[in-house]
């Protein structure tokens, strides 16, 4: 079982008759040539690399540019298609007035799974008080929350914003609070590591905006950055399979995962079994990481 929990439904065609809607996504997300494709090419290539369920994300841009790159409602139109496959997150713009609101009708009503947050994009610091109403929706709701964390390919995204040390307060002052911190947070690995080994549910994912070929960078991020079993032996149950789709693709990601020779109990849990605890479907083997 494989769960790409990091994926960006800005292509599926189901939303994408609007050009002007399209092509405001095109400019916000930073990805200017691809085009639409329907849902059986969709579902076509995730069995192709065996992907059996994929996390989708919308982002809400309200009150920075006056729109979302996917709606909440769109997500849940993508869902709808292929329900056993698609897990829709919602997204809610911090800033905007009714942001609780937005949010509770996500879970309530649109029945989303989590959320997603984008420190660099929607320009605010995760440890703002301005949080705090938000994160107390996750936890009422028991839904976790995937935030992106360092570097970020898209137009006017600061880093400032995104990195993993503001996420600290949050994991200290909402212990239960589910999160990953996307792309391993970087170029803010070692920071980032210290999250992962010091509170229980935080979690990371493996999309990491590589600048070369995946394996090498993959190489230079597990083998490199972080000690050769640091993996294996303390973020076994911590890092997530996440692609960054449409921007990277499982096909090049998922031969490069592999090629890590990581142990098969370990690479079963990064391909799926840690996102089914970060998804509240199970809960982790270890009883102290619960």
């Amino acid at each position: 079982m494989i769960i790409d929990v990091h994926t960006h439904p800005i292509f599926h065609k189901a939303i994408s008759e609007d050009k002007g809607v399209l092509d405001y996504r095109k400019q916000q997300f930073g990805i200017y040539k691809q085009s639409p494709a329907p849902i059986e090419s969709v579902l076509q290539e995730m069995d192709y690399m065996g992907v059996s369920r994929s996390i989708l994300l919308p982002i809400d841009l309200t009150t920075q540019s006056g729109g979302w790159i996917v709606s909440n409602e769109e997500v849940r139109t993508i869902t709808e298609l292929a329900p056993d496959r698609f897990i829709g997150f919602a997204s809610v713009d911090p800033y905007r007035s009714d942001a609780v609101e937005v949010l509770d009708r996500a879970f309530r009503v649109l029945d989303l799974k989590g959320l997603k947050l984008h420190p660099s994009k929607q320009k605010f610091y995760p440890n703002d008080d301005i949080m705090k109403p938000i994160y107390k929706k996750c936890l009422e709701y028991d839904k976790p929350i995937m935030f992106h964390a360092g570097m970020s390919w898209e137009p006017d995204a600061p880093a400032k914003y995104s990195h993993p040390l503001h996420f600290e307060d949050v994991a200290i002052a909402y212990p239960e609070l589910r999160m990953c911190l996307a792309h391993f947070g970087w170029p803010w690995i070692q920071e980032t590591v210290m999250l992962l080994l010091k509170y229980p549910n935080v979690f990371t994912d493996t999309s990491i905006l590589h600048m070369d070929n995946a394996l090498d960078f993959y190489k230079q991020v597990f083998k490199t950055n972080m000690g050769p079993l640091w993996i294996e032996r303390n973020l076994n149950d911590k890092v997530m399979f996440g692609t960054n789709s449409p921007r990277f693709k499982a096909k090049r990601l998922l031969p490069a995962l592999e090629a890590m020779e990581f142990r098969p109990k370990t690479l079963q849990k990064i391909l799926g079994g840690n996102a089914e605890v970060f998804l509240g479907e199970r809960r982790n083997e270890r009883p102290w990481l619960n």
